[in-house]
């Protein structure tokens, strides 16, 4: 565990917060507690009515005490983060937390317009590039967190991350069925949110900055249903054992408004504890590598 320098009582109260996947599931179960204890938000989202309608209604939930900004991006596109980020750094001053939620599985072998691999690019590129665009900003604040959705399902990915097989050609094609291998590449991603967080909180270490990621559980939300019949169907079968969304936000919420994790860094948690992730998701030399190459897939050599 990396310790910060944090002598200060924490609270949500009054911070700015950067969210990305608030619009449905868990980010909006998250947005919505978050706003009601008193934090101002920064939305970005892909679909613009539906950040619109979700601002609406949180300034309606707290009787039009909350800041709520909305911010467009398109998280598979790397142009469109840095857009986003242009936009975050234009028209916010400070940022107290940042929350890499958004994500989502394919299950077929998609590229993005940057040539990478779809789910990969938006779960596990998508918050490297955005955290490190928006990090100087984020260094600013008296004390700052970043927060990334993990997913105990990382540890479906036995062999750890297959730095061989990046663009996960082999993975999608046989032996691998489709959707085993879209499973495999979505475990994989999730590793990568764990060991990025750690790799981030090794980088930050001795500055104001705490790196978290956890486990929301098992989620009933709108996750996969853009993969088909059989995909909706399984999702309808899993949804009718799985917790609330605002369950699945509660850990997210503890770490965005906690005291308790003031002092940690770089630590994995489910249900508002530690929690020990796989054996490839301790890998120190799997982290630094994972590093280096999502430095090379973003074209962006971080400073820190």
């Amino acid at each position: 565990m990396k310790k910060i320098m944090n002598n200060n009582h924490w609270t949500v109260q009054g911070k700015y917060v950067v969210l990305t996947g608030a619009t449905s599931g868990i980010g909006w179960a998250a947005a919505k507690e978050l706003a009601a204890r008193g934090a101002h938000l920064g939305i970005v989202a892909r679909n613009q009515t539906k950040a619109s309608e979700a601002a609406a209604q949180i300034r309606a939930l707290t009787n039009g005490r909350t800041e709520v900004d909305i911010f467009q991006a398109e998280m598979a596109s790397q142009a469109s983060i840095r857009q986003v980020a242009n936009d975050i750094l234009t028209r916010c001053p400070r940022i107290d937390i940042l929350i890499n939620n958004a994500g989502a599985m394919f299950d077929t072998h998609q590229l993005t317009v940057d040539e990478i691999e779809m789910t990969w690019a938006v779960n596990h590129l998508a918050p490297f590039l955005l955290t490190n665009l928006l990090l100087d900003r984020l260094k600013q604040s008296q004390a700052a967190r970043i927060i990334t959705t993990a997913s105990h399902g990382h540890k479906m990915a036995r062999q750890g991350i297959r730095f061989e097989d990046i663009r996960a050609k082999r993975m999608y094609s046989f032996p691998h069925n489709v959707l085993g291998g879209a499973t495999v590449r979505y475990a994989e991603t999730k590793l990568a949110n764990i060991l990025f967080t750690a790799e981030l909180a090794e980088r930050l270490e001795g500055t104001q900055i705490s790196s978290y990621c956890f486990d929301p559980g098992l989620v009933s939300t709108n996750f996969n249903q853009n993969n088909g019949r059989l995909a909706r169907m399984t999702m309808g079968v899993m949804n009718l054992f799985s917790r609330t969304p605002e369950k699945g936000a509660e850990t997210l919420v503890w770490l965005a408004d906690s005291d308790e994790v003031a002092g940690q860094s770089g630590l994995y948690y489910a249900d508002m504890q530690i929690k020990t992730p796989s054996v490839p998701a301790q890998n120190k030399a799997a982290a630094k590598r994972l590093w280096e190459i999502s430095e090379e897939q973003t074209k962006n050599k971080v400073g820190v």
